[in-house]
């Protein structure tokens, strides 16, 4: 079991900065790829960045890239997703999950966050 709790989000202008987090919790966190899903009001939950085990490998989706870096430190259980240039189209709550192996699918992933609303206004 991993238990996963996002913090950071909040409002912020367009073209400013965020970093959120995610700790978790257990001893198995690098046993774990990680990714990041944000879900807009009506619309479905999306793929943002997922990062593997180990950290040396990452994958955005297109309308992030050059904007928004995964990363991780696995002594503090912790994964982050650094955010700039912010639009006001990133507008979301954004979840951090936890699974085997990284995917753009949220069914791939078996743990999940609370998550952690962030607005950008325009």
């Amino acid at each position: 079991q991993v238990q996963l709790v996002e913090s950071g989000g909040g409002l912020v202008q367009a073209g400013g900065s965020l970093r959120l987090s995610c700790a978790a919790s257990g001893r198995t966190f690098t046993s774990y790829a990680m990714g990041w899903f944000r879900q807009a009001p009506g619309k479905e939950r999306e793929f943002v960045a997922a990062i593997s085990w180990s950290g040396t490998i990452t994958s955005y989706a297109d309308s992030v890239k050059g904007r928004l870096t995964i990363s991780r430190d696995n002594a503090k259980n912790t994964v982050y997703l650094q955010m700039n240039s912010l639009k006001p189209e990133d507008t979301a709550v954004y979840y951090c999950a936890a699974g085997r192996t990284m995917a753009v699918t949220s069914r791939a992933y078996a743990f999940w966050g609370q998550g952690t609303q962030v607005t950008v206004s325009s």
